[in-house]
């Protein structure tokens, strides 16, 4: 019996010491969405002048952003650029006011992945290509909240360095977006044409999604992959709540008016900070969309089993952070 008692007396111990480690990172963590400690500059290759940064409080200066988040992506990179920029390049062509940008932002990576992304820059002016050095890895969602902070689109999206998705996709997202925003300008009894319209005006959140392509995933992934990926999925659901599918896809666009109020906000700095800003989409009451999109894997993956830890220990400080008010809201952007 005394035994039993020194047992339960040790347990009781150790949750309570896990639930204050989670308390306490969870407050350390409370500002994390205010800076990081390298500011954003874009440098001019070709002239080795330091061009204005823009905010994304500021108005749209493109209709377009892409942002590229890079770490270790010297031999992934060119390919998926070249594909990028030949599409960009290739509907420029076709309507003389489609305006565009591509922001890549080098997150502490050790390999060529800066050399690389310069490349493009003195290649296609820094006007088309920019980019952000955050000094050492900050992660995926730090990379992409400081590329979403200063770009310079009506419409911005987000993908992966390795190209896994089409990038011709970006039309179904994008369309999905304008009868959003047309749907929301009728409703007030204006018209598209009203000079007043700016797509970037009207709070929109769309997210590609491998749904469609879950069942054979799970007939070729490991049998623990699939055990830990459905009960990721489970406390996904638990933490954000219903309605998205997928909410991992590195293939996700915003207008201008929902990346300001999101990514003001986001404190996540790796990889679930996608699950925050389903988070964060509903508090605001931005509509979130979902839809599938080409998605092939492609060799190089930064994700694996370790991951799947340090996924679950975010989870469990952002629905700390947000429910216990450590994480308050900025509504003022």
């Amino acid at each position: 019996m005394e035994y039993i008692c020194l047992l339960a007396t040790f347990f009781v111990i150790a949750v309570l010491g896990f639930v204050s480690v989670i308390f306490f990172e969870a407050y350390r963590r409370r500002n994390n969405h205010e800076h990081v400690e390298v500011p954003a500059i874009f440098e001019d290759p070709n002239s080795l002048k330091v061009v204005p940064c823009p905010h994304v409080v500021d108005p749209a200066a493109k209709y377009i952003s892409l942002i590229i988040p890079a770490f270790n992506e010297e031999h992934r990179l060119p390919g998926a650029l070249d594909e990028t920029m030949n599409y960009l390049q290739q509907r420029a062509l076709k309507d003389p006011s489609f305006s565009y940008e591509i922001v890549i932002i080098d997150d502490g990576s050790s390999d060529g992945t800066k050399r690389v992304a310069f490349e493009f820059v003195k290649k296609y002016t820094v006007d088309k290509v920019r980019v952000i050095l955050l000094g050492r890895n900050h992660g995926k969602g730090e990379a992409i909240r400081k590329g979403m902070l200063h770009s310079r689109g009506e419409l911005l999206l987000m993908l992966d360095a390795d190209g896994a998705t089409k990038i011709t996709d970006l039309e179904k997202l994008e369309n999905q977006i304008q009868a959003v925003a047309k749907k929301e300008f009728h409703s007030k009894d204006l018209s598209v044409s009203d000079p007043s319209f700016r797509i970037s005006d009207i709070p929109v959140a769309v997210f590609g999604s491998r749904a469609h392509l879950e069942e054979k995933a799970l007939a070729s992934r490991k049998w623990y992959r699939n055990f830990l990926m459905k009960g990721f999925h489970v406390v996904v659901l638990l933490a954000a709540g219903p309605g998205i599918r997928d909410t991992q896809c590195g293939f996700k666009m915003f207008t201008r008016a929902a990346a300001r109020k999101l990514f003001s906000n986001v404190r996540l700095k790796r990889w679930c900070f996608d699950v925050e800003l389903v988070f964060l989409c509903k508090w605001f009451r931005i509509p979130i969309f979902e839809i599938s999109v080409n998605w092939s894997e492609i060799p190089g993956s930064k994700v694996n089993l370790l991951s799947i830890p340090n996924m679950l220990w975010e989870l469990v400080l952002m629905s700390v952070g947000y429910r216990s008010g450590m994480w308050r809201i900025s509504n003022s952007t």
